[in-house]
């Protein structure tokens, strides 16, 4: 099994909430925190001046609003953070978000991240071997036209000969990629072409295995190395029990056939990962905790990402530490109600850990 090198620096970022995730009680409206332009906007303009280094700016149809535009937009009200976007492979025509892409980048001074999602579109169902087989294409296209080379593509999912655009992102490089999934299709899509590996909340010891698997996948088959990333909730108080005790009044007003309802909403409601996220809320004890300072409550009303680490910000800290330790680099942080959470993570975690943005630290 390969060796994995701690990453001294991790990339810290923030969630930009775009898809109607905002909440000050899981499962309960709050028209003042749904996605909008606005309330958006302010959130990522915080998590800027709070000096974080990225910013996921996630993508949905019935949720909320759409990240390209979104992202194209916030680019120029930003100074400092680098924008994640995500982006639904196949959604879009290739040409044009090669276009897009390259120009949002322009945008951003250069500040440009891409969020790979395999995920349906939305009108049509294709089985997991298709799908990401249409995302390996994607992706292949799309590094190639961004790095400025033309295609020459006879796939199932693309076929075209074509220059690349004349628009070009900054340093004229693809934006490194962030990709993540679960199935053994997945894996092998992101062993070959992602820069990032993206993983979901789990325990330090299934996230250093993890690692560990992926590492070994993409150097055996692909003689290729890869950057490890880890999506999390947290919650962080000055006392331990204080963060219990907004755990618990997150989750207070959830009932069960509002926290199934949410989390069927998602295209990937039935996802490996998602299943992952359901058995780590089944192996927890009576108060949601699966290991220490590792909560699964959020996961009652969420797809995708569904624990938060819970605690003092010594806890806290040091479950991120661990982490580093098993081999992640980059973490996507988020919190209820997204601003406040990320006024408390700045004054309470960020200035005790090394980050700095991946981006200007990533080798292609």
């Amino acid at each position: 099994m390969s060796s994995i090198a701690r990453p001294d620096v991790a990339e810290v970022s923030w969630f930009g909430a775009l898809c109607d995730d905002d909440y000050e009680f899981l499962g309960v409206p709050e028209p003042t925190l749904a996605s909008s332009w606005e309330h958006c906007a302010d959130i990522v303009r915080t998590a800027d001046r709070n000096g974080f280094d990225n910013v996921l700016l996630p993508s949905g149809y019935a949720l909320g609003i759409d990240s390209t535009a979104f992202a194209a937009a916030i680019a120029t009200h930003t100074e400092q953070i680098d924008l994640l976007l995500a982006v639904r492979m196949g959604e879009m025509w290739l040409p044009q978000l090669a276009r897009q892409l390259a120009t949002i980048d322009q945008f951003a001074r250069g500040r440009l991240c891409i969020n790979v999602i395999s995920s349906d579109i939305p009108g049509e169902a294709l089985d997991s071997a298709p799908r990401y087989q249409r995302t390996r294409e994607w992706m292949q296209s799309l590094r190639r036209l961004l790095n400025g080379d033309p295609i020459d593509v006879h796939g199932d999912f693309v076929d075209l000969a074509l220059d690349p655009p004349r628009a070009t992102t900054v340093d004229g490089r693809c934006p490194p990629m962030y990709f993540g999934g679960f199935s053994p299709a997945a894996k092998d899509v992101a062993a070959a072409e992602a820069d990032v590996f993206l993983t979901w909340p789990d325990t330090v010891e299934a996230v250093a295995s993890t690692v560990h698997e992926m590492t070994t996948l993409a150097a055996d088959r692909y003689e290729r190395e890869l950057l490890y990333g880890r999506r999390t909730h947290v919650i962080v108080r000055e006392t331990e029990a204080e963060a219990r005790a907004a755990a618990r009044r997150l989750v207070s007003r959830l009932d069960s056939a509002t926290g199934d309802a949410i989390r069927s909403r998602s295209l990937d409601a039935a996802s490996v990962g998602v299943q992952r996220q359901a058995s780590l809320r089944a192996e927890a004890d009576d108060d949601g905790f699966v290991e220490e300072a590792l909560w699964t409550g959020v996961g009652r009303a969420r797809s995708g990402a569904g624990a938060a680490i819970v605690g003092d910000p010594d806890q806290v800290v040091t479950k991120l530490r661990a982490y580093q330790d098993a081999g992640i680099g980059a973490f996507i942080l988020s919190g209820y109600p997204h601003i406040a959470e990320c006024d408390l993570v700045a004054q309470h975690v960020l200035p005790r850990l090394e980050h700095a943005p991946l981006k200007s630290r990533w080798m292609p």
